[in-house]
């Protein structure tokens, strides 16, 4: 597990954007952390580093939304209010699917979660300041991870 420590949304982007540029096809990435944390946040900074423009908001009242505007598809996924769903929904086509796969309260969908992905945990500190968790489950993951970790130390 890799801590970091974000000052500010804007770091908190800039974070989701080397994660991003770091990305690969079938990548799934989990999200958690209390409302207002900065999932969101995270999610915006991601979608820029894929090259993504446009507003990028949670999608929980459409569950999944799409972005095919960047080199790898992703698929956005916020699982809030599937909370005590016993229904299927087809989700693993976005899960398995040819992009990224970044899930907000994966919690409430553990199900359908694959057994190798990164767990991106965030929690408030002071302010605006976020301790951003994350946990490589798997080899692929494992070298995602360092590279990030190397390039943030260098930024």
């Amino acid at each position: 597990m890799v801590e970091f420590i974000c000052k500010n949304k804007i770091e908190t982007q800039e974070l989701g954007k080397l994660i991003a540029s770091c990305s690969f096809v079938k990548e799934v990435i989990t999200l958690s952390g209390q409302l207002g944390a900065g999932k969101t946040t995270f999610s915006q900074g991601f979608a820029a580093g894929l090259g993504i423009e446009g507003v990028i908001n949670s999608p929980t009242f459409n569950i999944v939304k799409c972005y095919f505007n960047s080199s790898i598809p992703l698929y956005h996924i916020d699982a809030y209010r599937l909370e005590n769903l016993h229904q299927d929904l087809g989700l693993e086509e976005y899960i398995e699917g040819d992009g990224v796969c970044l899930i907000e309260w994966a919690e409430f969908i553990e199900e359908v979660i694959p057994n190798e992905l990164l767990k991106i945990n965030i929690k408030i500190l002071e302010n605006e300041e976020r301790l951003i968790c994350i946990e490589a489950i798997g080899n692929k993951y494992d070298n995602l991870l360092k590279k990030v970790k190397e390039l943030w130390d260098i930024r």
